[in-house]
């Protein structure tokens, strides 16, 4: 008789959440001096490379001090991802709290728009890590969801504006719209902060010009793709 075939087994679920939030001043030092050093370790070497044990030996902590705030790199990589995202979308709601989509004229809103996106890159240079961690929240499946839902939480603010703007346009069309805009928008920055010769500027100048360029579609409702005349 063959052998019966080994049933697959399911991926152990990983630990994603800090076990314990330091509330003392020495227990806030270890927890933030762990996100410090794993930020510029992932710089060096990448997600795949870094370990709990490297980041005890660079930081100067024992394995105990390290697990009694996060049982593996995974959580550490959360707890720094959660606080890029937090970041990033903190800027851009004050910059859209501010009125950082309006503008009398295209070029305006423009410059506007550019600015905001090159301020995110330049702040996401400078985070701890920033480059690798956006590569790791894409590449880890499991982390993947926090990436998803900032970008949809930006996107629905983004939305709102958008619709003041052109109050005849389609809500999906506007909801699908800035989705797009949004991906885009977080897609330059995170080729500009990994290419750090990249023109951040000059990057940031042409995604603007091609969604403002886009948006003057939105008064044509002939051109929507929820329209029957759209050839």
């Amino acid at each position: 008789m063959p052998k019966a075939m080994a049933r697959p087994t399911a991926a152990p679920d990983i630990a994603l959440d800090a076990k314990l939030r330091p509330t003392q001043a020495r227990g806030q030092d270890t927890y933030e001096v762990v996100l410090a050093t794993a930020g510029e370790m992932l710089r060096e070497m990448g997600f795949e490379q870094l370990t709990t044990n490297a980041v005890c030996k660079r930081a100067g902590l024992t394995p105990p001090a390290l697990y009694r705030y996060f049982p593996n790199k995974h959580a550490i990589l959360k707890e720094l991802g959660d606080r890029l995202m937090k970041a990033q979308d903190d800027m851009v709601f004050a910059w859209l709290d501010a009125g950082g989509m309006n503008g009398a004229t295209a070029a305006e809103r423009i410059e506007k728009n550019a600015a905001m996106l090159v301020e995110m890159i330049e702040m996401t240079r400078r985070f701890p890590g920033g480059a690798s961690i956006g590569r790791a929240l894409r590449a880890v499946p499991m982390l993947q969801a926090l990436r998803v839902a900032s970008r949809d939480s930006v996107a629905s603010r983004f939305a709102e504006v958008l619709k003041q703007r052109y109050p005849r346009a389609p809500d999906a069309r506007v909801r699908l719209a800035m989705k797009m805009m949004v991906e885009l928008i977080y897609s330059a920055a995170e080729m500009a902060v990994e290419e750090p010769d990249q023109d951040a500027r000059a990057l940031s100048r042409e995604v603007c010009l091609l969604f403002e360029r886009y948006f003057d579609t939105f008064d044509d409702l002939s051109l929507s793709p929820w329209s029957d005349d759209l050839p």
